[in-house]
Parts: structure tokens; sequence; C-alpha cells
């Protein structure tokens, strides 16, 4: 039964792939007011996935949140744990890959271990990981953890090498390190896939990235206009190139797609000007702040703006920091995608306001125009 990782969607054939960012969370990727928002009901949740899954996009992506942005909408306040909402889904759709969020302040190696091995069986092969080493220290205080900014990637890799070396399996172990001292390691079942699921991680500063240098096979990065691409695709290049291996670079998008193109903008302008959640948006920027560092520590240019707010007449507050903006009619998603996939980036994620309403109409629309390009092929 065992298989290759090469077998996961995420490792398609597509030249440009997709995957389903967020939606286990209240308000998605949406910090606004806006009634039309996302409120990640479960039966919403599930007949979203179906969609996604019979239309052949490669990945569901959840995010791990304990507590909501506060602000007037309190966006994540709600969400599913990812991990169970991984199996779940695992067990109603057929080839999309299923990817789970793990912080590793609050989850053992073995655990880990175990449950991702786990939804790769009920998926016969699709599950991943996701691993965050942390941010944002007011989650952690609901568990009475304290995120050590200064170590966080050290202790993340500590985690990765248990966690790896349990799902590749073989003879009982003990691990001593400084984060973890552990007795008599093993796991039963194995993955399905080989040696183990892809994992994927996220690095605004050179640690991050070296992080995912040496764990990961996916790593996101925040992309708000396409002329940061190139430099920060060379920044990743030189830590890969220590450590002898490649990677996908994927970046996150929120999709306003409409019939025509003043509509779609004037949706974008309703949510995220009209109906912003500012009280929100401070609360992400303010916290973030904490581990985003400095323009110039990060090449990350801009880390909060996109073409839209760099115009200068409204801050479109309701709109996800770092998310990248795909706002017009389907030619547009469509041209606005093979433009950041001619900059070498492998694929995005996307989100909608309201995801079971509007994929849809993206599947309809966008995905073929996707094949005509030539990023994607037909679902079979």
């Amino acid at each position: 039964m065992h298989e290759t990782r090469q077998k996961n969607p995420l490792f398609g054939p597509n030249r440009f792939k997709l995957g389903i960012f967020s939606a286990n969370c209240d308000g998605g990727l949406t910090m606004s007011l806006a009634p039309e928002r996302w409120r990640a009901n479960w039966d919403d949740i599930a007949a979203m996935t179906r969609i996604a899954d019979d239309a052949g996009i490669e990945f569901i992506l959840p995010v791990a949140k304990w507590r909501g942005y506060q602000g007037k909408a309190n966006v994540y306040g709600k969400s599913f744990e990812t991990l169970t909402h991984g199996a779940a889904l695992g067990a109603i759709t057929k080839r999309i890959a299923i990817f789970s969020t793990v912080h590793v302040p609050l989850v053992t190696p073995a655990f880990g271990a175990k449950a991702i091995a786990t939804i790769d069986h009920v998926t016969r092969g699709r599950a991943g990981l996701n691993i965050v080493c942390g941010w944002n220290q007011a989650e952690f205080d609901l568990h009475g953890v304290t995120i050590d900014q200064d170590a966080r990637y050290d202790h993340g890799q500590e985690w990765f090498d248990v966690w790896s070396r349990l799902l590749k399996g073989g003879p009982e172990f003990d691990f001593e390190g400084k984060f973890f001292k552990l007795k008599q390691l093993r796991t039963d079942p194995l993955s399905v896939q080989r040696p183990w699921p892809p994992v994927m991680s996220a690095g605004f500063s050179p640690r991050g990235r070296d992080f995912a240098a040496r764990s990961a096979d996916v790593l996101f990065l925040n992309v708000t206009e396409l002329d940061q691409v190139p430099p920060l695709l060379a920044d990743i290049a030189a830590h890969m190139a220590r450590h002898d291996r490649t990677i996908s670079v994927f970046t996150m998008g929120h999709v306003v797609c409409r019939p025509t193109r003043r509509e779609a903008e004037e949706f974008f302008h309703y949510f995220a000007e009209e109906m912003a959640d500012a009280e929100g948006q401070k609360y992400y920027r303010d916290n973030r702040g904490t581990t985003v560092p400095a323009e110039g520590q990060t090449r990350i240019a801009r880390p909060f703006e996109n073409r839209f707010t760099r115009q200068g007449t409204y801050r479109y507050d309701g709109a996800y920091p770092g998310a990248y903006p795909f706002v017009g009619d389907p030619d547009d998603v469509a041209a606005e995608m093979a433009r950041m996939s001619a900059t070498g980036l492998a694929g995005c994620t996307i989100a909608f306001v309201d995801y079971l309403k509007e994929i849809p109409y993206f599947v309809q629309e966008v995905l073929p125009r996707l094949e005509r390009l030539g990023l994607r092929q037909p679902t079979t």
C-alpha cells in the first residue's frame, strides 16, 4: 500500500497549482463586517471542498487558530482544529491533498506523526503537514505556552527531525536534544506516502527560510506585487543551495471574480473599504509586526500593501494583509495568475469572501482559461 509522495496532487502535472486556504476559519481571508463574509459552517466547508475536489484543485490548507483577531468582526474567532478537520475532509474527498497545520509548541512530534499517518491512511496517500513554529503569543497563552522568538526555528527543526524519523520507520530510538528528551520512539502505522507526507512551511525571515530549506517541500511567501518575486526567489535559491535541495514556492491570494471588472472592483471596494474591520486589521498588524523584521532583513518590500492600497486613495483594510488581490473578470484573474506563474512561483492559495457561493464561478470560468493558457490540464 505504501507509495511515493510524488503521487500526491501537490506534485501533479499542472504548471500553476492552486489550494484553498483558510476556509476552516470564520472570515477566511476577509477582515470585513460585510454580512456576505464566510461563516465557516461545517456543511458549507464540506460542500465547498467537494467542489474543489471535483475540479482538480490541488490541496486544502487550513489555518491553526486559537484566538481571533478581535475587532468588531473578530475574524478567526471561530475555527475548526486542523487535524480532525483534515481527517473528516479526507473521508469525503477522492483526490485533493489534505493538509493539516500543526503548531510545534503545542503538539508533540510523536502525536503529530500518528495523527498525520492516520489522515494519510484515511485519504490513501493525500495527507500533508503545514508546520508552524508560532508567532502570536496571545494565542499560546490559552495553552500556558511561551514562544521563544529567538529559538522557535531551532525548536521546529528538532520537532521535524523526530517527526520525520518516526514516519520513516525503523528500529525504536531515543532522542536527546535541546527541546526534546524522548524515549522509545516508534509509531505504527507508518504513513502511506514514503518516506513521509509532504511538508509546507512559511518563512519571512532568513531563519524561517533556512528552516524550510532543510525541512520543507513547499515554502509560502507573502507577495503583494509581482516585482517582489525575482529577488525573493534568488534569496530562496541561495538558502536551498546550502542544503543541496530544491523547493516549490507558493504565495497566497484573495479572489474577487465577477462577470465584469467593474463589478469585481466595486465589490472589492465594498467589503474591503466600506465594510472593513479596521480594528481587527490593526490587531493583526500590531502583533504580526513583532515577528516580521524590518524591510531589508526579509527582502519582502511593502509587506502589507498591494497595487490597490498603493494608489493612495483607500486603505482596503478589509483585505487580508499580505494576500495578493486577484480582482477582475475571469480573463483578468486568469491573466494575472499567468503573470504570477511567469515569475517562477509554483502556485498560490486562493480564498473568497464566501467560498461556497464563489468557487463554482471560479471553477466554471477561470479554470478553463488557465487550461487554455497552458497552466493547467483538464480534470479527468
